[in-house]
């Protein structure tokens, strides 16, 4: 039998930053009945974008990330700014993150990044037909380099740790499980 709902006593915003907002929750057990404090990162949705190309290159990016004080190999990503759909957001992602453009965009889903203490999702896109179309147009706080691997090399990749980033993994195996099914029809782009 499934838990049941918590109650939710008090809810309180505690701390705004530009990317999230804090949030402290009391809830009740309804096995226990006790009350307990909870936090949750409130942010809005992500997108992670896998390019390929014609040739069955997988287009790559690495970056430093000041979490773990080191450069990672991603696929381009991002937050889906406001006014933009989650598919808008992967297709802008690609281009300024690597300069690629695609003919295909086909969602292949969603997660929830970490529901114990965020109240997003993270949606991906398999970006067929990916081409350079012109120079990368990175933010003040974005160093990125572009890297082509064939797509074939992706899973001996993650299992040597070159790929580490959880929601780039949890996308690729997504794309990779789906074989075929994944190079269904999408939009043009």
């Amino acid at each position: 039998m499934a838990p049941n709902h918590w109650e939710l006593i008090t809810t309180k915003i505690e701390l705004v930053c530009r990317i999230f907002r804090l949030r402290s929750d009391r809830s009740k057990s309804p096995r226990t009945g006790r009350s307990y404090d909870f936090y949750v990162l409130e942010a809005v949705p992500w997108v992670n974008i896998i390019p390929i190309t014609d040739m069955g290159e997988i287009v790559l990016i690495r970056q430093f990330r000041h979490g773990i004080r080191e450069n990672t190999l991603e696929i381009p990503g991002g937050m889906v700014d406001e006014g933009y759909s989650p598919e808008e957001a992967a297709v802008k992602e690609l281009l300024e993150e690597t300069g690629y453009e695609a003919r295909d965009i086909v969602p292949l889903g969603w997660v929830h990044p970490n529901p114990a203490i965020l109240d997003n999702r993270c949606y991906t896109f398999l970006a067929k037909g990916a081409a350079p179309s012109g120079k990368q147009s990175l933010d003040e706080k974005e160093d990125i380099e572009v890297v082509l691997r064939p797509a074939s090399e992706i899973p001996q990749m993650i299992a040597r740790g070159e790929i580490s980033h959880a929601l780039v993994i949890c996308a690729l195996h997504k794309y990779l499980a789906m074989g075929s099914k994944a190079q269904g029809k999408g939009r043009k782009a």
